[in-house]
């Protein structure tokens, strides 16, 4: 597994309403973790699970944390979306079927930010 959490520029962050519901979540099933595919179902919603309930392949990224929750990607949407910074949000309406917060008539939603020249010049030089 590849480990950006250390990386001088933040990959992932997340929104006050999002840390909020990862607050109420994790009263209700304890730690969480996230991982973004680029899967089926539900497209490229994030997945909120417990924390471990998935297996994370030695392909997939830790782009970092968001609200002390670790946040994975699988390696294909990585080359994907490793220009820009990934922003977690919570919209309303239900969620993926496979997502802790779908019951609660929430979903988590990605935004982006594309890295300007700057940030792009450093994540290269950390390869």
């Amino acid at each position: 597994m590849k480990d950006l959490s250390k990386s001088k520029i933040e990959r992932v962050s997340s929104t006050p309403l999002c840390e909020e519901w990862i607050d109420k979540l994790k009263l209700i099933h304890g730690d969480l973790m996230f991982y973004q595919s680029g899967g089926c179902c539900e497209g490229s919603a994030p997945l909120c699970m417990t924390d471990g309930e998935m297996r994370i392949g030695e392909s997939d990224v830790l782009l970092g944390y968001i609200h002390n929750c670790p946040f994975y990607i699988s390696h294909s949407q990585y080359e994907k979306w490793k220009h820009t910074k990934l922003i977690i949000d919570v919209v309303e309406g239900g969620g993926n079927a496979f997502s802790l917060e779908s019951p609660e008539g929430i979903s988590f939603h990605l935004n982006s930010e594309v890295f300007n020249s700057e940030q792009r010049e450093v994540i290269k030089q950390e390869g």
